[in-house]
């Protein structure tokens, strides 16, 4: 291995550290108590090298956002590819998005509550973005239903699984009910 391949390696090593450190932070304290002076000192590094890495919190929240939508990106194929049937693949899809947002509350925040600086919806988003809305389209577009536009028919649902997601997590719905408002968006939006 050249000198020059274990500094890249080094450095994406202190990356992961940093990223992982500053997820377990928010997921125990809040984003509130991701500073960088915190970071720094956590991960036994100077400041001056976190800031080598990413120029601030912002770009450390982004950072977290694009790992996040990769994640769950992966858990929606997964639950979704466990079966063919239709109604219970979209089930499948709705349960594992919930199940994520419940999981990773930090990271889903840094996904969609938080100013990360990523763009969202245009061509300029990043890849990782992207590929969180086509795990979901790719089984949505089945159930789209005739004359509509697969890509808003799945804005649409997202938008709801959102929804139930934030205010569930805000003790804003009944609790115990969680499955029958899957059940509920699955038979209604998707008409299954």
């Amino acid at each position: 291995m050249s000198v020059q391949e274990r500094k890249e390696r080094e450095r994406a090593d202190r990356e992961r550290l940093i990223l992982a450190t500053a997820r377990e932070l928010a997921e125990h304290q809040g984003w509130e108590a991701v500073t960088t002076r915190r970071l720094a000192a956590r991960i036994e590094y100077s400041q001056p090298v976190l800031y080598s890495h990413f120029r601030g919190k912002r770009e450390i929240i982004g950072a977290v956002a694009l790992e996040g939508a990769a994640e769950m990106a992966a858990a929606l194929r997964a639950a979704a590819s466990a079966t063919d049937d239709r109604r219970a693949r979209v089930t499948a899809l709705a349960d594992a998005y919930l199940d994520f947002a419940a999981r990773n509350p930090a990271v889903y925040d840094a996904m969609f509550q938080l100013d990360g600086g990523l763009a969202f919806a245009v061509e300029e988003s990043p890849e990782a973005l992207k590929d969180g809305f086509a795990a979901l389209r790719e089984t949505l577009v089945a159930v789209a239903g005739e004359g509509v536009d697969p890509g808003l028919f799945t804005e649409v649902f997202w938008a709801a699984l959102h929804g139930l997601a934030t205010l569930t997590r805000a003790g804003r719905l009944r609790p115990g009910d969680t499955e029958r408002r899957t059940e509920l968006l699955v038979d209604r939006l998707a008409l299954l």
